[in-house]
């Protein structure tokens, strides 16, 4: 099992229970082989740069602990989910 870190930023228009079925969405993917270990919502930010004119974005940090080939598996979830803007999973050494 390897510890990852997701960091993922939807729309600010995004609705909070929609927003809130998409992370659950994520964690069933994680917990059916690994933990969540936190969530973290940062909220409404102001991005580095405009994506799209958007210029702000909600902010989620999720740490969890899971194999190999379910990052995958969540980086497809996010590519097809028109919400997010934009998302990196990052495996965390020890």
């Amino acid at each position: 099992m390897n510890k990852y870190e997701l960091l993922c930023v939807f729309e600010p228009n995004t609705e909070e229970e929609k927003r809130n079925q998409l992370l659950d969405k994520f964690k069933g993917i994680i917990e059916a082989d690994g933990e969540v270990e936190n969530v973290d919502e940062w909220g409404l930010r102001k991005l580095a740069y405009e994506i799209d004119k958007i210029k702000e974005g909600y902010y989620v940090l999720m740490n969890f602990t899971t194999n190999p080939d379910t990052p995958k598996e969540i980086n497809r979830n996010l590519k097809i989910a028109d919400e997010v803007i934009r998302h990196m999973i990052i495996k965390i050494e020890e």
